[in-house]
């Protein structure tokens, strides 16, 4: 059984630009790991015009920063986790935590048709 991922773009907000959640079989991922108040990265570094993004799986490993403390990154350190492409499957593994912070994410296999499919939907959303 794959793990389900559903990314959601937020709207821009009075501080920041558009940012990027990750929900992990119903679960926010980044609050889950930094608290409430944390912030995912934003939406144009995700979601680049005219290239593949950070997130895009291939069999070379790739660390990539999924979100950071409300205190941000550059006091505690960023939410981060290797993605890599094995066949079908897209693993993310081999978290890294902000500072002061316990909840490590389990390892994630997604199915990498429905990755990549939610990828591009999430990605062609410019609302």
């Amino acid at each position: 059984m794959f793990d389900q991922i559903e990314i959601r773009v937020l709207p821009r907000g009075h501080r920041f630009p558009a940012q990027v959640r990750f929900w992990v079989n119903g679960e926010d991922v980044v609050e889950s790991a930094v608290g409430e108040g944390g912030r995912g990265p934003y939406a144009v570094d995700v979601f680049p015009a005219g290239g593949p993004g950070p997130l895009r799986a291939t069999g070379e490993p790739e660390r990539v920063e999924l979100g950071e403390p409300e205190c941000t990154g550059g006091c505690c350190g960023f939410l981060s986790v290797v993605v890599q492409r094995f066949g079908s499957i897209v693993q993310w593994s081999d978290w890294k935590i902000p500072d002061l912070y316990t909840t490590r994410p389990l390892e994630f296999h997604f199915d990498a048709d429905e990755y990549d499919a939610e990828l591009a939907r999430a990605g062609a959303d410019r609302s």
